[in-house]
């Protein structure tokens, strides 16, 4: 029998008294009889003669009995092997009673007994139940009313002790009043930050918790080709006030000695740019750790000065860097800055109402079972939407630092500033339709006192004809056709009315208006388009904190704006006058498309819009109703990849936050792996995938410098590749080394063109060269002398494949074999060759563990037999030797193996498969720009060297691609666009 059937009748015998046993195949006649029954021939007065058994021999039975006879059966046994053949002969009285009645009386007391989770009216038959009997013992019999009582009883004593009585639940009505919403939305955002547009986004976005904050990741419609017909020809609009912007005030020169530290003018301009000190123009830099560059970056940066101000030296820096990156940034920005004093804000001073005193004493207590109702005395208004401290901090952390050594002061105006990105060639045609430069006022009596800042603001001539200037410059981009025709990282300044005045009844779509442009002086947009904003234009108040304080505490509501509009004579006419409330400070800054390649120059330009706190719906509204798409997270990765620059965190593995991202990817991708069935998964070992959830970096740069140092410059094959990492590999079982080197990314200017040169630039499709200029030709020398300072970095690249294909994350990206490119050039249109399956080494392992644990774990373990096919090939490095030579460690490993995937350590990366590897992709998807399938990523500088030299000039930056899943490989080119 087996072990399932056996559990089966045990559990179906579990309950059953005493007295019932169900027949077996080798106990029919005894059950029979157990139950009042006589067998034939084994009655008082039985007779042989009439049928009886006593002459039958018990080998003879024996034989009589068919193999599948024995062992009880689920149902019906086969040809009835099992069950009497013939009714007893004689029944005798009393036995039969007896059973019988053991059986009645075991149901009865089955019946009758109530356990903790059965009730008594459970006793009665189901004909007679009520739902009515579970809370009223009245609809039940007279005789169980008082054991249902004391049950009841029994039940109240225990849950009284267990948890108080808590107050009713308040009504829908009163959840969503204005004061209660409030309260409930600071509740739930005490973990995860919501920003100004969380509710909008809510109600049509899939929002992810990330960085500590709630933010929109992709719409729930189909609009991926939409959005990126609004990159492209109109406009995408995004929410970016996550960014975190950290402000730093202080004497120029003391600034710029400072930030010095932490940039390098190798990897081009920095925070002294002349363009970007003048407050013209934002720049971005890479920031590294104090004095480490280049090994040690923290990550990307943007950054703003302010416009100088005549007659002084003192100057304000606002440095915008992404969540992940303000941990570490900040620190090191304390450490250089010699800030080392925290500034707390002074204390508010805190109100007592008596009313509420006497509420709060203990005879003013609600009595539990009641509605929470807050009462008349202190219903002065609802509850302030105030949030202390943002994702990236604790509310109780300090938000200033002062150094008392040179005077710089480090503030952070985290969720202090809404930004919101537009993309697209006509966005400054939304802006131009949406915002109206601010209106004067009338003169304000001075014997009236004003505390808004506008009308001080127009009392001084000289502010009015910079906003007047200001003006001018913004209706001339009416007559730009795109927004890339401006120089890049153009700033301007501007004070606009509210834009809600100007509302549209219905969404339209905002475009370039051909009589307005007319209109523009043509001297002026050109000089506009060359030379950019002047100076002096580049100001704006929202720099100054009183401004910003005055502009959110004074904005109107819009309970209060829907009462002026309902008093307009006209309906759907502007308020006029203008309320005094509704100038606010803006700036505007350009942002730069494409700046790389030769394809699709300038592409995702746009305009970043910065606003004061609290007023991040009075603009999105109107914008969104100028027709523009809304994009979430994922469109910033497309948006970055059709630009093929790096999106931060997830293309800078040598950053603390790129490390960061990698660990959680795999960990997401790993969970996301092991919930489908082993038999759904892909088997990334036979696929020859080593890591198909992270990219070695570290081990890809040791490998390839210990094979150039081997080979130097030499012609590697395959073989000769993996000899070299099987040396490595046994020389570090053998011996402890140092700790090698960290990789880093190569951002050397230089040597990116060096490299750019070397590897012939083409367009995406190869159709025209670039002119390399007075470059040198690559050599073995100059490999050399190359290497010598950059043997373990990786290299940017950006990939393209000439035919089929779409690349994934963390595909392959390999060395074709002379043979690849003989055959490539004999067929244009070929796909590439085929990786032989191989084979999976820990499969009997798991199958081994699953069935005996205890065996599993014993060191002599023989691999898998070969198959004897051509295909099943069986690399140097795909079996773990130290694993099976140690019992401990073996056990070890083998209960943490996953099927399909290799364990740690991982086997040589470079030279596992056919194809030696040289990097992987972090991003690729097939490109609507160029019309097949792109990828970008990272190769090895020393790998990509050596490659490069063993190829001809009509194979330059040839490799093959492959991605996890596939064992297919295709031809790419590969660019390295400076």
């Amino acid at each position: 029998m087996s072990a399932a059937k056996v559990k089966m009748r045990e559990k179906k015998m579990r309950n059953q008294p005493a007295s019932v046993q169900y027949p077996s195949s080798s106990s029919n006649v005894e059950s029979s009889t157990q139950n009042g029954a006589d067998a034939p021939g084994t009655g008082k007065n039985a007779d042989p003669l009439k049928g009886g058994l006593s002459e039958v021999h018990p080998s003879t039975e024996r034989q009589k009995k068919t193999p599948h006879q024995s062992g009880w059966v689920r149902g019906h046994h086969k040809d009835g092997g099992g069950y009497t053949k013939e009714m007893p002969k004689y029944v005798t009285a009393g036995a039969f009673a007896r059973a019988r009645a053991a059986e009645v009386s075991a149901m009865l007391k089955a019946v009758r007994k109530t356990t903790s989770s059965s009730r008594v009216f459970e006793a009665l038959p189901k004909h007679m139940r009520r739902r009515a009997m579970s809370h009223n013992t009245k609809r039940l019999p007279h005789r169980l009313r008082e054991v249902a009582n004391r049950m009841r009883e029994k039940g109240l004593q225990a849950g009284s002790k267990k948890k108080k009585e808590q107050a009713k639940s308040k009504s829908r009505k009163a959840r969503r009043r204005h004061g209660n919403l409030l309260l409930e939305f600071n509740r739930r955002q005490r973990k995860n930050i919501w920003l100004e547009t969380h509710i909008w986004h809510a109600k049509r976005f899939h929002m992810v918790k990330k960085w500590g904050y709630c933010l929109g990741d992709r719409p729930t419609y189909k609009c991926y080709r939409a959005c990126y017909r609004a990159m492209s020809s109109h406009c995408l609009l995004q929410d970016l006030s996550y960014y975190c912007c950290i402000e730093l005030q202080g004497d120029e020169d003391k600034l710029l000695a400072a930030l010095s530290q932490l940039t390098s003018k190798e990897a081009g301009p920095t925070f002294a740019a002349a363009l970007c000190l003048s407050g013209r123009r934002q720049g971005s830099v890479m920031v590294y750790r104090a004095g480490r560059y280049p090994s040690q970056p923290l990550g990307p940066v943007t950054f703003l000065w302010r416009p100088r101000t005549q007659g002084s030296v003192h100057r304000q820096l606002w440095i915008w860097a992404h969540p992940t990156l303000k941990q570490d940034l900040l620190p090191e920005l304390q450490t250089v800055c010699q800030c080392c004093e925290a500034v707390l804000p002074p204390a508010a001073p805190v109100e007592v109402n008596p009313t509420l005193e006497a509420e709060n004493t203990p005879e003013a207590k609600p009595v539990p079972g009641t509605k929470r109702k807050r009462s008349r005395k202190d219903a002065t208004g609802p509850p302030a939407k105030k949030i202390l401290g943002d994702g990236t901090r604790l509310p109780s952390t300090p938000v200033s630092w002062r150094s008392s050594s040179n005077g710089i002061v480090i503030n952070d105006l985290t969720m202090e500033i809404v930004r919101y990105r537009l993309i697209g060639p006509q966005s400054h045609s939304v802006l131009v339709d949406t915002l109206e430069a601010a209106t004067g006022c009338d003169e304000v009596p001075k014997s009236q006192t004003c505390s808004l800042w506008w009308p001080q603001h127009c009392s001084d001539e000289a502010k009015m004809t910079l906003h007047q200037q200001q003006a001018d410059i913004f209706n001339i981009l009416k007559g730009i056709y795109s927004t890339a025709e401006l120089p890049s990282g153009t700033v301007l300044g501007l004070t606009v009315d509210d834009p809600r005045l100007t509302l549209p009844r219905k969404r339209v779509k905002a475009l370039p208006c051909v009589k307005q442009a007319q209109e523009v002086d043509e001297e002026k947009r050109r000089k506009l388009m060359l030379e950019g904003v002047p100076e002096p234009c580049c100001q704006s108040f929202i720099w100054e904190q009183s401004v910003r304080d005055n502009v959110t505490d004074n904005k109107i509501s819009e309970q209060e704006l829907n009462r002026m509009r309902s008093e307009v004579l006209v309906p759907g006419s502007r308020l006029s006058p203008t309320p005094l409330q509704g100038r606010v400070p803006i700036l505007l800054v350009e942002q730069p498309g494409k700046q790389v390649g030769h394809e699709m120059s300038s592409w995702g330009a746009g305009w970043d819009l910065l606003l004061p706190k609290g007023w991040g719906m009075a603009f999105w509204i109107p914008l969104v109703y100028r027709g523009v798409r809304i994009g979430g997270l994922n469109m910033s990765l497309k948006h970055s990849q059709n630009k093929a620059a790096p999106h931060f965190p997830r293309d800078y593995p040598d950053c603390p936050a790129g490390m960061r991202f990698q660990e959680e990817q795999e960990a997401e991708l790993l969970n996301k792996f092991k919930r489908h069935p082993p038999a759904k998964r892909t088997n990334y070992i036979k696929h020859g995938c080593v890591a198909p959830f992270r990219c070695p970096w570290q081990q890809l740069a040791e490998e390839w410098e210990i094979i150039v140092q081997e080979g130097g410059s030499q012609t590697r094959t395959t073989a000769q590749a993996d000899a070299v990492t099987e040396e490595r590999t046994s020389q570090q079982a053998i011996s402890i080394t140092k700790p090698p080197s960290r990789f880093t990314v190569l951002r050397n200017r230089k040597a990116l063109k060096l490299l750019s040169a070397w590897c012939r630039p083409t367009t995406s499709k190869g159709q025209r060269p670039c002119r390399v200029g007075e470059l040198p030709p690559i050599s073995c020398e100059a490999v050399t002398s190359f290497l010598s300072a950059h043997a373990m970095s990786l290299v940017w690249v950006h990939v393209s494949l000439p035919s089929k294909g779409k690349p994934e994350y963390h595909a392959m990206l390999c060395v074709p074999t002379p043979d690849d490119l003989k055959a490539l050039g004999n067929r244009q249109g070929t796909g590439g060759p085929q990786e032989p399956p191989h084979r999976d080494h820990f499969k009997s392992r798991i199958k081994r563990r699953k069935k005996d644990p205890k065996k599993a774990a014993t060191p002599s373990v023989t691999p898998d037999k070969p198959d004897g096919k051509k295909a099943d090939l069986i690399f140097a490095s795909d079996l773990d030797t130290n694993a099976s030579k140690d019992p401990k460690s073996f056990s070890e490993s083998s209960s943490d193996l996953v099927l399909g995937l290799w364990p740690d350590p991982l086997p040589s990366v470079a030279s596992h498969c056919s194809r030696v590897t040289v990097g992987w992709v972090t991003q690729g998807d097939f490109s609507m720009s160029a019309g097949c399938g792109e990828a970008l990523g990272f190769v090895s500088v020393a790998g990509l060297l050596n490659t490069l030299l063993n190829q001809t000039s009509e194979h330059k930056g040839k490799l093959l691609l492959r991605n996890p899943t596939s064992l297919h490989y295709r031809f790419a080119k590969i660019n390295i666009e400076v």
